[in-house]
């Protein structure tokens, strides 16, 4: 604890968080007179006049009997950029401290710590696309204090070599947040079994893919308690409304359902890699643990304008580290994979 005392922004220590209506009462009672609340009613709907629970503790009970995670291990967040902004607001100082993100990787650690004014230590991934382990390692200064690993990669879509990210939470002495947003598509088991041997762990996982939920913006932070303490003081009172915190318990409810959706994805994704690899117009094609690929293409640029305009949109991520001539491609249904294909297999 003593440590991680020490990395956050000592004013945040000292800090008392706003304590909302819903804080100071918890429990049954018939009138409410307590948060300011329109009494009479939502013009909606009636059950929308009352602000939501601002703990989400109904979403955590079932988050930590389905992971074996406690709850107070659980910080729940609008979307993974939530937590990903917090984090970086608790425990780095603005113009002094710096995060480190390993090119290519998802774009938002480097936006979040530029909006807070706060450094980027850039060290790419070997052309492997694994950690430059002894790199990375001398590079680390005291201004260092959180490394982002997304695993599986975006835009890459690959596994980060399980040891080297175990090497570093043995010795960076700041913050590993570790991003599964795509966990649920590969052989990998979750970080979160690790978080008791590891204090300095952040586990960042989302609804938004396996779940099929991207519309609500519902994500998750794992971690110690200490620094989901932290976290709890700095987010806005009412973060996750009402609506967004039931479809959150609906879908948990629907666990078998969402791992049958997981097995068609993964199914979806090895066939069509599979196509995609005889087609000529194919250069090289990434290997993914996650629900896209990362396909190199002959005259990518033309290809991606070719298919904007037959009505199916792809990521051009050529300008990102290794990805020169790539489109990134979602594994889409079986109908969508067989007008993709069709299409590239007319293209001249």
């Amino acid at each position: 604890m003593e440590r991680l005392e020490k990395l956050v922004r000592p004013h945040l220590l000292k800090l008392k968080p706003y304590s909302s209506a819903r804080d100071d009462f918890r429990g049954n009672a018939e009138v409410f007179l307590d948060a300011n609340e329109n009494s009479f009613g939502s013009v909606v709907d009636s059950d929308l006049n009352r602000y939501p629970d601002p703990h989400q503790m109904k979403l955590k009970k079932k988050l930590s009997e389905i992971n074996g995670v406690a709850p107070d291990n659980i910080f729940i967040g609008n979307g993974s950029d939530e937590p990903i902004e917090l984090l970086i607001r608790a425990f780095c100082e603005p113009g002094q401290d710096r995060i480190v993100v390993l090119p290519p990787t998802y774009g938002m650690y480097a936006v979040s710590a530029e909006v807070n004014n706060v450094g980027i230590k850039s060290i790419a991934l070997t052309q492997d696309l694994e950690i430059d382990l002894s790199r990375l390692q001398s590079d680390l200064t005291a201004e260092d204090k959180l490394i982002f690993i997304c695993s599986p990669n975006n835009p890459t879509g690959n596994l980060i070599d399980s040891d080297s990210i175990i090497d570093l939470l043995k010795s960076f002495e700041g913050i590993i947040i570790v991003d599964e947003a795509y966990i649920d598509f590969a052989d990998q088991p979750s970080y979160t079994h690790r978080l008791a041997e590891f204090p300095n762990l952040v586990v960042l996982q989302t609804f938004s893919k396996a779940w099929g939920m991207a519309a609500v913006r519902l994500g998750v932070a794992y971690a110690n308690s200490f620094v989901i303490e932290v976290l709890n003081k700095i987010k806005p009172p009412y973060n996750i409304d009402k609506y967004t915190q039931e479809a959150g318990c609906r879908a948990l409810d629907e666990i078998d359902k969402k791992d049958s959706v997981v097995r068609k994805i993964r199914d979806e994704r090895q066939k069509l890699e599979l196509k995609l690899s005889n087609n000529p117009l194919v250069e090289n094609i990434f290997q993914s643990e996650a629900n896209f690929l990362l396909v190199k293409f002959q005259n990518h640029e033309a290809i991606h304008k070719y298919l904007k305009a037959k009505g199916i949109i792809t990521r051009d991520r050529s300008r990102e580290l290794y990805c020169e001539d790539c489109l990134r491609i979602t594994v889409g249904t079986p109908e969508e994979n067989e007008q993709l294909l069709k299409l590239l297999n007319h293209y001249s």
